[in-house]
């Protein structure tokens, strides 16, 4: 009598793991050798490390040397542009508990105004942006930064053209920074 419960094909279990294991092989194979050849095409591989430069290398940066000493502005200007001298601000006072500045003094229509100061005690205190407006001090479009330590930085956005002065006050002491003038246009 025969053994009905044999498998006459033998082994299917074993044969199918020998095929996956065999497909991975293969893939990996595949894939390590496209990871290969994308770091050739792309510039990607290592090279050597002896610090020389070759030809297909392209920053090349010039050796230092001293310059004039000059009583000019320090500020390069694309050919064509003029510069207007800045608008003087009103330095703050060193007894100003909050002090402002505006890192542009002249910005073009919608550019950002990056406004920053220093606020004496005014840790986690937050400051209200305020602009001039026909001789009153108005909140700008809720514009607001928090002091960290004694520091703060925010920026505004303005399309409206001509000199623009701006403060920072403090939400909840109504104390007031410096004000800074930025031409716009």
């Amino acid at each position: 009598m025969t053994d009905k419960t044999r498998d006459p094909d033998g082994h299917p279990v074993l044969a199918g793991l020998l095929a996956l294991v065999a497909v991975a092989v293969v893939v990996g194979l595949l894939v390590s050798g496209g990871a290969l050849a994308a770091t050739s095409v792309f510039g990607l591989g290592g090279g050597d490390d002896s610090g020389n430069a070759t030809s297909r290398e392209s920053m090349y940066l010039p050796k230092p040397s001293a310059t004039e000493s000059t009583d000019g502005p320090l500020v390069t200007l694309a050919p064509g542009e003029t510069s207007a001298p800045p608008t003087p601000t009103a330095p703050p006072t060193p007894t100003d508990p909050i002090q402002l500045t505006a890192a542009d003094a002249q910005v073009s229509p919608m550019q950002e105004i990056y406004l920053t100061g220093t606020y004496t005690g005014g840790d986690g205190k937050v400051v209200q942006v305020q602009r001039l407006e026909d001789g009153e001090w108005v909140d700008f479009a809720t514009v607001d930064a928090v002091v960290s330590g004694t520091t703060f930085s925010t920026y505004v956005l303005t399309a409206r053209a001509g000199e623009n002065q701006f403060r920072v006050r403090d939400t909840d002491s109504d104390a007031v920074s410096n004000a800074v003038t930025v031409q716009v246009g």
